[in-house]
């Protein structure tokens, strides 16, 4: 069964963010800033790219979408950052509707023919290195209930909240139903719809969902420039410092090196 994951590295959509900007160009301005951009480059090289690279079933795709009008420079670093990743393509897009621009990057990218498997991904963020192969078998176990239904969802629901630093990792285990990572939706043939029509927290609302707490899949990345960190009033997280062995799981399961982590963000 085909899988494609969703990547929005930076694009700049309309909607879409919990940060709003009056004008587009703000929103352009405020995405390529260059602190932020830095923030978000480090996260993708060092905390979302070795696990997805690293993948026990290399059979996917994953799309990463960017704004068209993105400087060449981070575009071109961006190309870097996957060159040693062949399942990994860029899909420049003009600014548009961010539900359906992203609908269609995964129609364009699948065969609608065939019955598909999606999963969204942030920049910041980790799934563990069998989570292409976790997730075929759950579609393979669910095959009645796929056969029922336009749309199902699968949730691993238990992971790391983490924040990378010059120094190396803060984190903990926790669980968080529907938080959108390490989350996926199998896509009947034919139907257009995609994972990206749907609030990552509202899945259960509008298709049956299968729910996984039995392993840690995930890493949430912890940062300043989270969208969902803007808002007024949001406490902030107090993380302990993973120590050498806790660091060495972490790199079991998603294939982050904190050396490297350290390196990348001294």
């Amino acid at each position: 069964m085909q899988v494609i994951g969703l990547c929005r590295f930076s694009y700049p959509a309309e909607g879409g963010f919990q940060v709003e900007h009056q004008r587009l160009e703000d929103r352009i301005a405020y995405l390529y800033a260059p602190d932020r951009i830095e923030e978000r480059f480090r996260h993708f090289e060092t905390i979302c790219l070795p696990g997805l690279k690293s993948q026990t079933d290399p059979n996917f795709t994953f799309v990463i979408l960017v704004g068209d009008q993105m400087p060449e420079t981070y575009l071109q670093r961006l190309a870097d950052l996957i060159a040693d990743f062949p399942q990994a393509v860029i899909d420049a897009r003009p600014p548009g509707p961010h539900r359906k621009v992203c609908q269609d990057v995964i129609n364009a990218a699948r065969d609608l023919d065939q019955p598909c498997l999606q999963f969204r991904h942030d920049d910041d963020d980790a799934v563990a290195v069998n989570f292409v192969e976790r997730l075929k078998q759950a579609a393979q176990d669910c095959a009645p209930l796929l056969q029922k239904n336009r749309l199902v969802a699968f949730d691993w629901n238990r992971g790391y909240v983490a924040r990378p630093d010059h120094a190396g990792i803060c984190g903990e285990v926790q669980v968080t139903p529907y938080w959108g990572v390490a989350q996926a939706v199998a896509v009947k043939p034919g139907v257009r719809q995609s994972i990206m029509n749907f609030g990552h927290n509202k899945l259960n609302r509008f298709m049956p969902t299968v729910t996984f707490t039995d392993e840690i899949m995930y890493v949430r990345g912890h940062n300043d420039h989270n969208d969902s960190r803007q808002k007024a009033h949001v406490k902030p997280v107090d993380l302990p410092r993973l120590n050498a062995q806790e660091e060495a799981e972490i790199q079991r399961l998603f294939a982050i090196d904190a050396d490297q982590v350290r390196r990348v963000f001294a």
